[in-house]
């Protein structure tokens, strides 16, 4: 034979995939850690504001609208909100299109 066979040598024990788990995962892991800080906690946080903000929503307060309608609420339901939005103009809104709470006295400066 002209040629010899080629074998292959053994893998040193430190270099195994089973040695190395953990440090493969490290990145992933960071990674994960990283867009849960970014994204999924302040997106978590809003979340729980407005919804805080939605049920304290009462008769009187003035709102903006999800489309851009300001108006004063006159009654509250448990989903829908009668606003106000201009002399005996009422409609109902979503709570949940209820984006802000805006301060007292606001629409008449509107």
């Amino acid at each position: 034979m002209l040629i010899s066979n080629a074998y292959a040598q053994a893998a040193d024990a430190s270099q195994t995939v089973a040695g190395n788990g953990l440090m493969n995962f490290l990145p992933l892991i960071a990674m994960f850690a990283v867009l849960y800080f970014i994204m999924i906690r302040p997106q978590m946080k809003r979340a729980k504001e407005h919804k805080t903000m939605v049920d304290a929503l009462g008769k009187g307060d003035e709102v903006i609208t999800g489309g851009g309608i300001a108006g004063k609420v006159t009654e509250v339901g448990d989903n829908f909100v009668q606003v106000e939005i201009a002399a005996n103009i009422v409609v109902a809104v979503q709570k949940q299109t209820i984006t802000a709470v805006l301060p007292k006295g606001t629409l008449k400066t509107l």
